[in-house]
């Protein structure tokens, strides 16, 4: 039996749509992770770039938007497990330039910018209560690592019961193969997974209809 009707026989693959009020989370789009010679790959560039005219949408239309930095302490005191197994994740301090956001997606200013020490967005951070503090019902998740921490805010913020849309041309990893086997697992089971110009008509279109509500 082929993979695809596997996963529809057993129900898979459904969506979850767009609800009344989106926001943007941008998953780790700093210096070191869009670095092919620290921590990350031609993929991530490219989802970076890609990034800028959605980053633009949600700051037309005043919808929410976070970042994500990694985050750890200069003397090393919050060292954790993850950091131990990845070690090149300790040299990314407060100051360090391999944390700092590339300057095309910089924040804005009442942009919420979430430091992070684990790979969900969500993990031991107030990002959950800001979303629901602005009303946001769908979250709207680009960034990278597509099979690491992109991946664990998308279920994360399923568990919250977010609506949880992935722009796959957003998101990027530093192979092919995990980037496209975990969109199709995310897709199954977490989150709808459409190309940015798609989600950005959807966007228009669904405005238009709360409008005429």
């Amino acid at each position: 039996m082929h993979r695809d009707e596997i996963y529809r026989k057993q129900g898979l693959g459904d969506t979850s749509g767009i609800g009344q009020r989106c926001g943007l989370i941008l998953v780790d789009f700093v210096n070191g992770f869009v670095d092919i010679d620290q921590l990350g790959g031609p993929h991530i560039e490219a989802a970076a770039q890609a990034s800028v005219p959605l980053l633009q949408t949600f700051r037309q239309r005043q919808l929410p938007v976070a970042h994500t930095r990694v985050v750890f302490a200069d003397d090393g005191s919050d060292i954790n497990v993850f950091a131990r197994r990845v070690k090149p994740l300790q040299r990314l301090t407060e100051e360090a330039h391999g944390s700092q956001i590339v300057e095309p997606l910089k924040p804005a200013p009442g942009e919420l910018v979430v430091r992070k020490q684990n790979a969900s967005a969500f993990f031991n951070t107030s990002l959950a209560s800001w979303l629901l503090l602005h009303q946001v019902d769908t979250a709207v998740v680009v960034g990278c690592t597509t099979s690491g921490c992109v991946r664990a805010t998308v279920v994360d913020a399923m568990q919250h019961n977010f609506r949880t849309i992935v722009i796959h041309d957003c998101v990027g990893d530093r192979a092919l193969e995990p980037h496209e086997a975990n969109l199709f697992d995310m897709r199954q089971k977490y989150a709808d997974v459409m190309s940015r110009d798609a989600f950005i008509a959807l966007l228009t279109s669904t405005a238009k209809g709360h409008a005429d509500d």
